[in-house]
């Protein structure tokens, strides 16, 4: 695939992730998760992707694309429901998203000599706490929800998550296990 259509696709795949799981948050799964806590953790899989083929600069550009998408989409949705609960949940989560996943792209580039599960696996787990602590902070201080609660489990999954991201990593980056 040549750099221009991949890098469509891997903007495309992010807005679908970002979107998606916007929509997700807003139901939840039990007291601990929303169904959003399942969804999102694959942005981090796409920046790491496109960070391993491309570079930063790249990944850069998917973020802020994703961002971007994101950001419109939620507000679209928010503005359709007249609703400024979901205003405040875009706005956290835009801004959560686009500060953890520049420090993720930063984080994988540093790592991104390591043996190869070393930069995708740290830089999601590390880039993981911020985004979770900014995005429950920003989006439910001082509204009585459990956010708290929410935050712990929506952690836990993310790096569950990013241990199991390590699979499609490996396959689509044609690594093996056993390999450094």
């Amino acid at each position: 695939m040549n750099p221009k259509s991949a890098l469509a696709l891997s903007v495309a795949a992010m807005a679908v992730v970002i979107v998606v799981s916007n929509v997700l948050v807003s139901i939840p799964i039990n007291s601990w998760l929303t169904w959003g806590t399942l969804t999102f953790p694959f942005a981090f899989l796409v920046t790491d992707l496109v960070n391993r083929y491309y570079g930063v600069k790249k990944a850069r550009i998917v973020v802020y694309a994703g961002f971007a998408v994101g950001i419109a989409a939620s507000l679209a949705l928010a503005a359709a429901a007249l609703d400024m609960t979901v205003v405040r949940i875009a706005l956290a989560s835009g801004t959560a998203f686009l500060i953890s996943q520049l420090l993720d792209v930063s984080v994988f580039d540093k790592l991104r000599a390591k043996t190869w599960w070393v930069a995708p696996f740290v830089s999601s787990a590390i880039s993981t706490v911020l985004d979770t602590f900014l995005f429950y902070a920003l989006a439910f201080v001082g509204t009585g929800l459990a956010w708290q609660q929410w935050a712990v489990g929506d952690l836990g999954v993310k790096w569950l998550v990013a241990v199991v991201a390590l699979i499609p990593y490996a396959l689509f980056t044609g690594r093996k296990a056993q390999t450094a």
